[in-house]
C-alpha cells in the first residue's frame, strides 16, 4: 500500500493522532514502543509551545493511508529528536526507511560544535529497527529510558504517610504558583531561584485533554508547605495511569513521602479502574524508588543518534 508523507496541517490533526496513538498503543500491548497519548499531551500542550516553540508543521509529519487513516508519525519532543510512531500493521523495512530519510532532512538540529544531528529512541528489543539504524550511520549511546510498569491487579504495598504530612489533589487556581515553585525546586535544586521563570506554564499543563487537577496529586507539610507531586494521567480507553512527573522539594526528600505519595496515587487509580500504572526513569536512583513499590518489570528505550558535518 502507498502511504502519503506529509506536514502537520492543523489542530484536527492533533486529535486524529491522539486516536491513532491510543490504538497503536493496544496494539502493542501497552508497551511503549510509540509515545502514548498522555506523553503527546503533555509535549503538545505544554513542551513544544512553552518551551521550544517549534512552528508545529517542522515538529510533526505524518503518514497517512489512501483512505487518509494515520499508519505513522513523528513527534520531535526536543529539537533535534525525531520520535517514530507506528501502526504495527505498516512497520516495514521501507517505512523504516522513509521515517530514518524524513528524521535526517526535518528533524536536524545544529549543535555547539557546529555539526546537525538528529536522534531517536529505538527499543531495546526492536532488532529491525536497530539494524536499519545502524546501516544508515546511526550509533547507539547511553542512558537509555526504563520504561516501567505494574500491573494493578495485584495487591500495592501499604506505604505509611510519614508523620506531619497530608495527600490531596491540588487546589484551585490561586496554588498554581506553589505547586510551580515546587517543581521548580524538585528538578533545579542547584540553580539561583533567580533562573525561576514564573508560573504560566503550569496552566498550558492543566489545558491538556488528559489532566485532571483531582488527579494531580501532592503532600502537604504541617507548615502548610508544598513538599511532594505526582501527576498522573488517566487514559479510561486504555486503562492504563501514568505517573509524570513526580518529585519532592529538597526540604523533604529521604523522609518517605514521594513513595507514600506515589502508592496512594496507585490506590486512587485501582479504585477508578485502571489495570496498568507505569512511570518513566534514567537514574538509578529514580528507579530503585519506583521499584520498591512495584515498577520492577520494565522496557528500555535506548537513544540512537548521527551527526553530519553540515546541514543535508
Amino acid at each position: 500500500m502507498k502511504l502519503t508523507q506529509r506536514a502537520y496541517d492543523s489542530e484536527n490533526d492533533a486529535w486524529h493522532i491522539r486516536t491513532f496513538l491510543r490504538e497503536v498503543f493496544l496494539l502493542n500491548k501497552r508497551h511503549e514502543t510509540s509515545w502514548p497519548v498522555y506523553r503527546f499531551d503533555y509535549w503538545y500542550w505544554f513542551v513544544n509551545p512553552v518551551l521550544f516553540q517549534v512552528p508545529w508543521e517542522k515538529a510533526i509529519r505524518l503518514w497517512e493511508t489512501p483512505d487518509g487513516k494515520i499508519a505513522a508519525c513523528i513527534t520531535a519532543e526536543n529539537p533535534g529528536e525525531a520520535t517514530f510512531n507506528i501502526h504495527p500493521q505498516y512497520a516495514n523495512p521501507e517505512l523504516l526507511t522513509e521515517l530514518f530519510a524524513a528524521a535526517k532532512s526535518h528533524f536536524t538540529k545544529e549543535q555547539s560544535d557546529g555539526k546537525w544531528s538528529v536522534l531517536t529512541w529505538i527499543s531495546k528489543y526492536d532488532v529491525q529497527r536497530q539494524l536499519i539504524a545502524g546501516q544508515l550511520g546511526f550509533i547507539k549511546g547511553e542512558f537509555p529510558e526504563h520504561q516501567r510498569y505494574r500491573s494493578l491487579e495485584y495487591p500495592i504495598q501499604d506505604v505509611p504517610t510519614p508523620e506531619g504530612y497530608t495527600f490531596r489533589s491540588l487546589g484551585d487556581a490561586s496554588e498554581i504558583p506553589a505547586r510551580s515553585w515546587l517543581s521548580w525546586k524538585a528538578f533545579h535544586s542547584d540553580a539561583p531561584d533567580t533562573d525561576y521563570g514564573g508560573y504560566d506554564w503550569y496552566r498550558c499543563v492543566q489545558s491538556a485533554p488528559l489532566y485532571r487537577r483531582d488527579l494531580d496529586l501532592v503532600a502537604v507539610a504541617k507548615d502548610g508547605e508544598l513538599a511532594s507531586f505526582c501527576t498522573i494521567w488517566f487514559d479510561d480507553f486504555t486503562r492504563t495511569a501514568s505517573f509524570e512527573p513526580v518529585g519532592t522539594h529538597p526540604n523533604h526528600q529521604k523522609k518517605g513521602v514521594g513513595k507514600a505519595l506515589m502508592t496512594e496515587g496507585l490506590r486512587r487509580m485501582k479504585k477508578l479502574g485502571a489495570t496498568l500504572a507505569t512511570v518513566g526513569s534514567y537514574s538509578t536512583g529514580a528507579g530503585a524508588l519506583y521499584a520498591s513499590i512495584g515498577f520492577t518489570n520494565f522496557d528500555l528505550s535506548e537513544p540512537w543518534k548521527r551527526s553530519w558535518d553540515k546541514k543535508l
